[in-house]
């Protein structure tokens, strides 16, 4: 079925470090309803919240996907955009004694699928980790050596895509796609986590296989 066509020339490529990507035209895009958002807060009352939420649960894990497709013969990233300007990968944060893929893909079917209870998603490996040491806006790719207790730890896991699916997203969500090239360290644009995504993506080689 594939061409065989690799996005990395020369070497010998392991299998498992190949992703297929299809083109966006495979996929078909619709809307729901509008999920709700939390109101505005400022800075004081969220440091407030999190503390208690700290103090209540322990450790905040987030998860959040990285799901990728062809256009223009270059990968483009899925981000879920809000309110016009903010920019975040699908995903959200583990519910008590939920497990990782478990939140993933629920928080997937909440904000992509047309079924809140679609366990179709093929989640990957974990492909990095993030860590917020304190209730502050700064998070970094590593765990500092004199932090014990971080406040938040956010995981990207590789979510491969099928040949062809429906995308429904919420009204108040738009998703897009945004080549990697734009997204490489654009810090100002997108954030930390997903200017760092090309960067953990490098170790893959894509794939478009021959769909006609």
């Amino acid at each position: 079925m594939g061409d065989g066509s690799l996005s990395r020339a020369g070497g010998n490529v392991d299998a498992s470090n190949v992703l297929d990507i299809y083109p966006l035209n495979h996929y078909y895009f619709g809307s729901k309803e509008a999920l709700p958002f939390k109101e505005e807060e400022t800075l004081d009352h969220r440091i407030q919240r999190l503390k208690f939420n700290y103090n209540t649960h322990g450790l905040r894990t987030c998860v959040q996907a990285v799901l990728l497709v062809d256009l223009f013969k270059h990968p483009h990233l899925l981000l879920l955009q809000v309110r016009h300007s903010m920019y975040k990968l699908p995903g959200g944060r583990l519910r008590p004694g939920e497990s990782e893929i478990e939140c993933l893909r629920r928080k997937l079917s909440s904000k992509l699928s047309m079924s809140e209870e679609d366990d179709s998603w093929e989640v990957g490996e974990c492909l990095g980790m993030w860590w917020r040491p304190d209730y502050e806006t700064l998070i970094y790719p590593f765990l500092p050596p004199d932090i014990k207790r971080p406040k938040e730890c956010t995981k990207l896991f590789l979510v491969r895509l099928p040949e062809s699916c429906k995308f429904i997203v919420p009204k108040n969500l738009k998703l897009i796609a945004v080549p990697l090239c734009q997204v490489h360290e654009n810090f100002k644009t997108y954030g930390p986590i997903i200017a760092g995504v090309p960067q953990l993506l490098s170790k893959f080689s894509y794939n478009k296989p021959d769909t006609d």
